[in-house]
């Protein structure tokens, strides 16, 4: 492990064996605007001096990136989340391979040895470009979509179990008129 800090500048391989080889998509919720225009990259880092090590590099090294922060304490084993915020559109897979490659270099861990993981996935995907572009929603639409079919299939879990389906529409004009023509409101 290295012993001290790195804020002058990473060079290739001062982060190795300190950032695990996975990212995780949208698995949190975005602090700086809502979560259907901005993605939320993590990556689980080893340590508080190299989490805000890569924070620093990735914040004065990506124009795309909207911020980059650290948690604010350590998770039970020790580690630190590293997370990354940037627009969500259609750029995306391209700006994440490019911070993936100087990831790669940082932590000296080739690209065939990441893997990724999308909220709510059942499991990893061998990190690829090509697969940043079928498991994750590239613009606000797409997300939207992708979120309302989890939460069709969530209620008819429910309905088909027997628990009560709690879920509210949206409030938007379509909705408006649906309840006013139903009589609801």
């Amino acid at each position: 492990m290295h012993s001290s800090n790195l804020t002058e500048g990473l060079e290739q391989g001062d982060l190795k064996r300190m950032v695990h080889p996975e990212m995780h998509i949208d698995e949190f919720k975005s602090k700086m605007g809502d979560d259907k225009d901005i993605v939320v990259i993590t990556f689980k880092v080893g340590g508080k001096d190299p989490a805000m090590d890569l924070v620093n590099f990735i914040e004065k090294g990506y124009s795309w990136v909207i911020d980059a922060d650290v948690s604010a304490g350590e998770m039970t084993d020790g580690d630190y989340i590293v997370f990354v915020e940037m627009e969500r559109d259609e750029d995306i897979p391209k700006n994440l391979h490019k911070l993936m490659s100087d990831i790669v270099n940082l932590t000296e861990v080739p690209l065939d040895e990441w893997r990724m993981w999308y909220y709510r996935d059942l499991q990893f995907t061998p990190y690829s470009e090509e697969a940043l572009h079928t498991i994750m929603p590239l613009t606000p639409e797409a997300y939207e979509e992708k979120m309302h079919a989890e939460q069709e299939d969530t209620d008819n879990l429910k309905a088909a179990a027997g628990v009560p389906v709690n879920t509210k529409a949206p409030d938007n004009e379509m909705t408006e008129s649906l309840r006013i023509w139903a009589g609801i409101k």
